[in-house]
């Protein structure tokens, strides 16, 4: 049996998750895919963790390959990724149309389950925003921080919170259950995130990591992407 190695930003969990069988069944293919924020995720591949495929930022892949950690003609975009809002199944959804009303939000809240604050895209925006919007203080003793969004998303579905908030990707709000997706950051305060797949430089599968990029990169896995919170 052949191990293909996937490391991933939790973004693009559902993704891979969604195809990863269909791309083993009938091959003998066995792929372990791990997914971790964009930070820690970089941090592994650098410190040599096994890795055939790789999915970041796209900013991250371009930096991957100006050092040789990854193949640059392998570099194939995924979509741009919106961090965003979420609530658990059932509690009313919100206004974040504005600045003025996502703050009103974050004040009333009594609990906002976001990914790690300073290895994660989401996470260290959330801490940015909130320093920008000048209520860091009253807000910081309210997280919830959690390993990766996934992981942020699934307390906050069991949060007995009166008025929990998630913050994350779109992406890991999409495909977990007992969360609904209230909507994007307004402009103000918007992060949209280009991501991105590659092949590790020293993938030991190489043909079948390039095989598995572009299966996730494909035309035809657009209408999954979407699904998934991937603008294409």
């Amino acid at each position: 049996m052949s191990n293909l190695h996937v490391l991933s930003a939790g973004a693009a969990q559902s993704l891979i998750e969604a195809l990863q069988h269909e791309f083993a069944a009938g091959d003998g293919i066995s792929i372990r895919a791990s997914f971790h924020p964009v930070g820690a995720t970089m941090e592994k591949l650098l410190v040599g963790e096994p890795c055939d495929v790789v999915v970041l930022s796209m900013t991250l892949l371009d930096d991957l390959a100006r050092g040789g950690d990854v193949r640059p003609e392998s570099i194939s975009p995924l979509g741009r990724v919106h961090t965003a809002i979420a609530v658990r199944d059932g509690d009313a959804l919100p206004d974040v149309s504005t600045e003025a009303a996502l703050r009103r939000l974050l004040l009333a809240s009594d609990a906002i389950y976001l990914p790690d604050v300073e290895r994660s895209t989401a996470g260290a925006h959330c801490v940015a925003t909130l320093r920008r919007m000048g209520i860091e203080r009253e807000t910081a003793p309210k997280f919830k921080p959690c390993a990766n969004g996934v992981g942020a998303m699934r307390e906050l579905a069991q949060s007995d919170a009166a008025h929990p908030i998630g913050w994350t990707q779109v992406t890991e709000i999409a495909f977990t259950p007992g969360v609904a997706l209230v909507g994007p950051l307004p402009g103000s305060c918007e992060l949209v995130t280009p991501y991105g797949v590659a092949v590790a430089t020293r993938a030991q599968q190489p043909e079948l990591a390039a095989r598995f990029a572009a299966l996730l990169a494909a035309p035809g896995s657009g209408e999954l992407r979407r699904r998934c919170g991937f603008e294409t």
